[in-house]
């Protein structure tokens, strides 16, 4: 767990600034919209930390990861006076933001009062973890380096191929900005039917449970292993990281360079879903025993070919 954090924290320091060192320099103007990007991620990141820290609530930043991005783009997009691409980037961010923080609504994350709301279980298993159990200040830490400002670190940086496109002197939109919108749209969808599929066996599970009727095998193994679920083990995790990758090739298209520093952000979360289904899968097996075999005949993000 240690080493984890150790390479999580690392890594979001090195290599965005690795890579924004060996990359060309930004314009004037691109450098006057990150730093304000940057002073507002910090500020949401501290927000996040006291109201979490006074309300033993550890999922604020979990409220805004679906928000966040939508402000960030946009403002961007305002910034370059509404560029074509760049708007269009944008309201790309927000038909995902909008979809992903309906389906964390209704999970019960959101109330009037927004310092509460249902808290991730998996905080809660990690509170009780031998790392941190009996050692709050172990847990401040982690709250704070981890859970908020690594976090938002990172929810700005997978949204920052915005700003490396916003560079192009032409924003006419061309026919791979549309094969790219189009594929990251297939990839919400995806994501959509997944969180669907998952929401439906959850609720019917529980329903038996409260008739009292005899749970059918499908139900009994706990867990979702139908649909898209059925052919990999975490199909909307491979969606949300699916999406960002496509939202970075828009850097791509719009420089004509491949390689540039703002991948760092699509990277940064490729790691974070590794680890984050490494926990959850843990979790899993623990409850479940069948979990096991599903591990061992479905890929975790992509289909087993053999």
């Amino acid at each position: 767990m240690v080493k984890t954090i150790i390479i999580l924290l690392f890594t979001i320091i090195v290599i965005p600034i690795v890579s924004f060192y060996i990359d060309e320099p930004l314009t004037l103007q691109q450098k006057d919209v990150l730093t304000h990007l940057l002073w507002a991620a910090l500020a949401v990141a501290l927000l996040c930390f006291a109201v979490g820290h006074l309300t033993h609530n550890n999922s604020q930043v979990d409220k805004l990861w679906s928000i966040l991005p939508i402000g960030y783009a946009w403002y961007v997009a305002y910034a370059f006076g509404f560029a074509d691409r760049l708007v269009l980037m944008a309201v790309l961010v927000t038909v995902w933001g909008a979809r992903l923080t309906y389906n964390f609504s209704r999970r019960g994350a959101y109330r009037w009062k927004f310092w509460t709301g249902e808290e991730d279980y998996r905080w809660e298993i990690l509170r009780n973890n031998a790392l941190f159990k009996g050692h709050p200040g172990r847990w401040l830490l982690f709250h704070l380096f981890f859970i908020c400002l690594y976090q938002n670190g990172l929810i700005l940086l997978f949204t920052l191929p915005i700003l490396v496109a916003a560079k192009a002197p032409d924003q006419s939109i061309t026919a791979m900005d549309l094969v790219l919108s189009a594929l990251l749209l297939l990839f919400v969808v995806i994501e959509t039917v997944a969180d669907q599929q998952q929401w439906n066996f959850h609720k019917e599970k529980q329903r038996l449970k409260s008739s009292g009727a005899a749970l059918p095998d499908a139900y009994a193994r706990g867990f979702v292993s139908s649909g898209l679920w059925k052919l990999v083990r975490h199909p909307n995790y491979a969606s949300e990281q699916s999406i960002w990758i496509v939202f970075y090739f828009f850097s791509v298209v719009a420089t004509g360079q491949w390689i540039n520093w703002s991948m760092a952000g699509c990277l940064l979360l490729v790691i974070l879903f590794q680890g984050s289904s490494d926990f959850s899968e843990g979790i899993s097996a623990s409850k479940y025993p069948a979990y096991e075999a599903y591990k061992k005949k479905t890929g975790r993000f992509l289909p087993k070919v053999f």
